[in-house]
């Protein structure tokens, strides 16, 4: 039931990355990453990696980091099972990046010291996945957080789908309970934001407010109300300009649709594969067709008036974090390369010293100074931990490491772990408290992928 080797037809692998030039650094996907982190465990290793320089800051980093990860692992009042908290000023998880960040931390079991009562890194992940889907009302939606305080259902909140974390997760798990429930909760998911989020009905994901996407304090959701109205979100609030169609959202199902085709294959379910698949180039296709801007080079919003919201954001980025451009297609290469020699790799809009800003920088919107909490400029720590899953697929290797140097010096300089960086200065926002999970498993993961650069 668990293959080694997924289906493939016009789809994303979530199972490799390419080795791109010579001195590269480790480009294991996240499903091998945790393959040798059990064979580690396996030999009882809980040590450091090599790091890129003898500064001892790398270890101090390093240490700190981990005590920060470990911390955070807590539990609700709604789940009974430990999960990753997001921490800082974030008591719980949210399912835009919380299965991603535990699937980040389980790809480091290898390091991790497994201290009871804490469970195991792969452990936790696993639980941090389930509280998703336990908490799954009837009529399908997953809750958008799980939190001390309460399980939010007032937005959807998608980024990295909750599809594709389950899914890689699943290969190292070799559980089959976890992989049906995964595919049951997830096929659930996706038929609510069907019934619920396409009002328009133009096969595309809407947007009702700024936490939909997690874009807090962006000039993207200007004017427009966090949660959606009487927390429920079902509805969309009555403004002439809502809902929109969302290019990130969108993404994000379309890379759900892809693991969920991934799964209904390895259970054996090959009509429901294809049925992903198409389902899945068929949305790749909208996303390309009605919401990337030739002229701009960018992916914007699409009101319902029929407008772009021209804000230059990274929504670009979460787009091709699905890899929803497709470089065997010559016009999807052509759009990649605009893309990223315009907008993302760009000195005077996204590529920063410290990548990547949340808003171009050369954009009208662009916020300064930079309060906390804004996805108005601010280059974001969960930014930079999403980035394995598009710049190796997408040849970027040597600006990925570039990247991860930085990331990693800004850390080590402050020696805290905060939400989010000045994208010219590296220096962290202060009124942002320390414990950022986020913060802390890009250092780790920067610092291990870091471990083969020649320097």
């Amino acid at each position: 039931m668990f293959p080694d080797v997924s289906v493939s037809k016009n789809r994303r692998s979530f199972l490799t990355q390419v080795a791109l030039v010579a001195g590269a650094v480790i480009t294991s996907s996240p499903t091998e990453l945790l393959a040798q982190a059990t064979v580690g465990e396996a030999k009882g290793a809980t040590t450091s990696p090599t790091f890129p320089a003898s500064d001892p800051a790398w270890q101090r980093t390093w240490d700190a980091a981990l005590k920060v990860l470990a911390g955070n692992i807590r539990k609700t009042p709604a789940y009974p099972e430990p999960v990753l908290f997001e921490g800082s000023t974030y008591q719980g998880i949210w399912q835009e990046c919380g299965p991603h960040e535990s699937l980040v931390y389980a790809s480091l079991r290898a390091y991790v010291s497994n201290a009871a009562p804490t469970p195991d890194a792969l452990q936790t992940s696993r639980n941090t996945h389930m509280a998703f889907f336990a908490l799954q009302r009837p009529d399908g939606q997953l809750p958008a957080s799980v939190k001390t305080t309460e399980t939010g259902f007032g937005q959807i909140q998608m980024v990295v789908p909750i599809a594709a974390t389950a899914w890689e997760l699943s290969q190292i798990l070799k559980d089959q309970q976890f992989l049906e429930t995964a595919y049951a909760s997830c096929s659930r998911w996706d038929s609510w934001l069907r019934r619920y989020r396409d009002t328009r009905k133009t096969g595309l994901v809407e947007g009702f407010c700024t936490y939909d996407t997690g874009h807090d304090n962006s000039p993207r959701w200007a004017g427009i109300p966090n949660r959606c109205p009487e927390a429920d979100a079902r509805k969309c609030p009555p403004i002439a300009s809502m809902p929109r169609l969302c290019p990130d959202l969108s993404a994000t199902v379309y890379g759900a649709r892809i693991a969920l085709a991934s799964m209904a294959n390895a259970l054996g379910k090959a009509s429901e594969s294809d049925r992903w698949l198409a389902d899945a180039e068929k949305i790749r296709r909208l996303i390309i067709g009605k919401l990337y801007s030739p002229e701009d080079a960018a992916f914007y919003d699409l009101d319902a008036q029929n407008n772009f919201v021209r804000v230059r954001s990274d929504v670009i980025s979460r787009v091709l974090g699905e890899h929803v451009l497709l470089m065997s297609d010559p016009r999807d290469e052509a759009i990649f390369n605009a893309v990223w020699n315009r907008q993302l790799h760009n000195p005077k809009a996204f590529w920063a010293l410290y990548p990547l800003a949340s808003i171009a920088m050369d954009d009208p919107t662009f916020v300064r100074p930079i309060p906390r909490n804004s996805w108005g400029g601010a280059s974001q720590a969960l930014t930079a931990l999403r980035t394995p899953r598009w710049m190796l697929h997408y040849g970027k290797q040597k600006e990925f490491n570039q990247l991860m140097r930085q990331w990693c010096e800004a850390i080590m300089r402050h020696g805290e772990f905060r939400q989010q960086i000045d994208p010219l200065t590296g220096d962290f926002t202060q009124p942002d408290p320390g414990g950022y999970s986020p913060a802390a498993l890009v250092f780790l993961d920067f610092a291990h992928r870091l471990q083969k650069v020649n320097t």
